[in-house]
């Protein structure tokens, strides 16, 4: 794991490299089709909107700040990812609420040997968090690739039989109407395990 965590970046190296490649008309990772461009733009927007506007509760805030061991959450993520965007500016206000946290990102298609070893229900879906030892680099467990509520949701949907563009749309609505309520749950039960040895959150 501690190879990972050397090659990977920091939040703002992350984000030069998703905006260097915006101003080429590009995105991360080998697909640069036209759709894939505008979603990696359509997320730097939102991530940018995110970052303005998510509050953390004062009782996870609370929690955050009683975690007395170096961690490292390690994202894998990519810039055109939809869950990605939506996600990684609240993960990062939590983050950024103790010291002895630190966030390094990255890419699925550039480390497909480490993400095939967290997969969701058998898939690539990002993003993936694990949650890692600061000094002894063990991995203590994982997060991903929804909010437990909402992923719950789209479930549902897949099994109503929504064709996936309605689906996105109405993830997205239920990401919006949620406003970060329910990552912030996730994270309540994934620092009781951070402070441990094991994670309660689901993966």
């Amino acid at each position: 794991m501690e190879n990972y965590i050397e090659k990977a970046l920091t939040y703002s190296e992350y984000l030069k490299l998703i905006d260097d490649l915006l101003v080429e008309g590009k995105t991360t990772g080998t697909d640069q089709s036209e759709s894939r461009a505008y979603f990696g733009k359509l997320n730097r927007h939102r991530m940018k909107r995110l970052e303005k506007t998510v509050v953390i509760n004062d009782e996870l805030k609370e929690k955050v700040k009683n975690i007395k061991r170096p961690l490292i959450w390690l994202i894998i993520t990519e810039g055109w990812c939809g869950d990605g965007a939506q996600n990684i500016p609240a993960i990062e206000k939590i983050a950024a609420e103790n010291p002895l946290i630190q966030t390094r990102y990255l890419l699925r298609d550039e480390n497909l040997d480490l993400m095939d070893q967290y997969l969701t229900n058998g898939g690539r879906a990002i993003p993936v968090l694990i949650c890692i030892d600061g000094e002894t680099f063990e991995p203590l467990g994982r997060w991903g690739s929804r909010p437990t509520e909402i992923q719950e949701y789209f479930f549902e949907l897949k099994e109503l039989g929504i064709e996936k563009t309605e689906r996105d749309e109405l993830i997205q609505r239920r990401y919006n109407s949620d406003k970060e309520q329910a990552i912030q749950k996730d994270f309540w039960k994934l620092l009781d395990g951070c402070g441990n040895k094991t994670l309660t959150a689901k993966a």
